[in-house]
């Protein structure tokens, strides 16, 4: 019988970053209303280089969820989390405009949604009181679900929103590099990397189809960039840059995930999830990951799980 393909994996580590995030749930009455208000919430939420903040699902829940988990008020529900980086000194009030916008703007006009809490912590944000001046004096504090909630009248019906929304501390930049020999063969090695993040509980994926084709580095020769593609990984210019290409030979294309989660250890798990799930893709020839000697953060997760300290 043939040896399985292996694709190598890089002697190396992630360097991620401690981040601060909230967790909500998004209910609505079926499937497609509650995905129309997940991708409205989620939405230009892929990067901290541009974005007011990174976001993604976590997990469904409520009806035909695996494993079943009860929403609040029982309908099919989709649990959100949004990170924000820890070194910005704003961080506390970049999260909260950014769940302010993104459930007002977003999660409040679709149709038949509400919104829930996850995150019983100390400290949290009064952002269903803040959300509530949209019923303009109708709005109402009631007791539903077994829970303080606002209910804001609107045209469709009701809105229903917690009174409290909770913060924590976090990770963001978990990250794998697949080196195809082909397009096909780095997407699909990605896609499979993300089925496996996918199915880890705590951890979000914030790209499109959580797959990156444009990995960046620190700076950029223009000034007022702080961040710009890393030539060094990019295929077509290889012979362009001659000794200065990091690219393998046969590689003629890289993509990245980015996991964000809980902490460094749901984190790391989803990483090697994902590796398991994605080194035996043909036509992948190495699963890498980015770091920037520790210049980023000081969080580490090593590709080859003996190498952990």
């Amino acid at each position: 019988m043939a040896a399985t393909h292996r694709a190598e994996i890089d002697d190396t580590y992630a360097e991620a970053f401690r981040s601060i995030y909230a967790e909500f749930v998004i209910t609505a009455r079926d499937r497609t209303w509650l995905d129309h208000a997940v991708n409205a919430a989620t939405g230009h939420a892929t990067s901290t280089i541009m974005c007011d903040c990174e976001a993604g699902v976590d997990h469904y829940i409520g009806p035909g969820s695996e494993p079943f988990v009860e929403s609040p008020d029982g309908r099919a529900g989709a649990v959100i989390q949004m990170h924000v980086p820890r070194f910005r000194k704003d961080r506390v009030e970049a999260l909260e405009k950014s769940l302010l916008a993104r459930v007002s703007q977003n999660v409040l006009t679709c149709p038949t949604s509400s919104c829930f809490n996850r995150l019983d912590t100390e400290e949290y944000f009064k952002l269903g009181r803040k959300i509530a001046y949209f019923g303009d004096g109708f709005e109402s504090l009631d007791q539903r679900f077994d829970r303080s909630v606002w209910v804001i009248p609107t045209m469709g019906g009701e809105f229903v929103m917690d009174r409290r929304f909770g913060y924590r501390d976090g990770i963001m930049g978990g990250n794998l590099w697949f080196f195809g020999t082909t397009e096909d063969a780095a997407i699909e090695a990605a896609e499979r990397a993300i089925e496996a993040v996918n199915a880890t509980p705590g951890v979000v994926a914030p790209f499109p189809g959580g797959v990156a084709a444009s990995a960046s580095k620190a700076g950029s020769r223009y000034s007022f960039l702080f961040a710009s593609t890393y030539e060094q990984f990019c295929p077509t210019l290889k012979f362009k840059l001659g000794d200065d290409s990091r690219v393998p030979d046969g590689v003629t294309s890289i993509m990245e995930i980015i996991i964000n989660g809980r902490d460094l250890e749901t984190v790391a798990a989803a990483t090697h999830a994902a590796i398991e799930k994605s080194a035996v893709t043909a036509g992948l020839m190495k699963i890498s990951a980015g770091n920037y000697g520790g210049r980023l953060g000081k969080s580490f997760i090593h590709l080859r799980p003996q190498a952990d300290s």
